[in-house]
């Protein structure tokens, strides 16, 4: 069954209850070593997350085989999706693991690091690319102080709504690797494309709009979507990820139209 049937249905599997649980964790033990794979079996217990198991093995980093093995290093953080640090493939789709419960899960249940960034040790990615994606479009309302300027504009409920849904983003990866487009400097991604729209939606947006445009108009830029959709489906989220990227494409073919009409 996929993640996203299980999102749907919201069932547990039909299953007769286990009395161990095997883990396969992809490894690495730095940047420049090989990736390998080692097995692990615990003893289940309802509602276990992969955290859960994850903390359970390092207790005792022991193999299948009965081998001693250092504990298997993951991140994890808030365990309330705030962070997004706890991303990583999950019987071969990304998502974030403080929410896959084991019953939810085919068995054996296998761990992945992301693909799209570079690999640290065994679950861990190093996701710095996303924030320099945000530098680049200047994914900020500049402020120079506090001032007094009385009522600001006023946005209608449909743009407070479909800006709030933007803001949900928390930067985990997942929309990034789940996109055939993504990878080797050839798409600047959905994530960056959603905060660009939040942004550019805002009224103090429009002070460094130029900025923003052209930081999404380069050759890795909006226009390599090939609209596999794949960001949407996999967002924790529910992002209205195409959405941003429609009005994104839209925005940056009247920039190149128009915009020099304003210089």
């Amino acid at each position: 069954m996929s993640y996203f049937t299980q999102r749907l249905t919201l069932k547990r599997l039909q299953r007769d209850t286990p009395e161990s649980v095997v883990i396969r964790i992809k490894r690495r033990a730095n940047p420049d070593s090989l990736q390998y794979w080692e097995e692990f079996e615990i003893p289940y217990r309802p509602n276990l997350n992969i955290i859960s198991c994850l903390m359970e093995i390092r207790k005792n980093p022991v193999t299948k085989d009965g081998e001693q093995t250092t504990p298997p290093v993951w991140e994890m953080n808030c365990l309330e999706s705030v962070c997004g640090i706890c991303t990583m493939i999950i019987n071969g789709t990304v998502r974030q693991s403080w929410s896959a419960l084991v019953d939810y899960l085919e068995l054996p249940i296998s761990l992945e690091p992301m693909t799209k960034f570079p690999n640290v040790r065994d679950l861990v990615v190093d996701r710095a690319e996303m924030f320099e994606h945000l530098k680049r479009i200047h994914a900020w309302i500049e402020l120079d102080g506090t001032h007094d300027l009385g009522p600001g504009p006023k946005m209608s409920q449909e743009e407070t709504e479909e800006r709030y849904a933007y803001s949900r983003c928390f930067t985990c990866g997942c929309c990034l690797e789940a996109c055939p487009q993504y990878g080797d400097g050839n798409y600047i991604g959905a994530q960056t494309l959603t905060q660009f729209r939040l942004i550019d939606m805002h009224p103090n947006g429009k002070m460094n709009r130029d900025e923003r445009l052209n930081g999404i108009m380069g050759a890795d830029g909006v226009q390599n979507c090939s609209s596999a959709n794949n960001c949407v489906l996999v967002c924790p989220q529910s992002i209205p990820t195409t959405r941003a990227i429609y009005e994104g494409n839209r925005a940056t073919v009247i920039h190149g139209l128009f915009g020099w009409l304003r210089k």
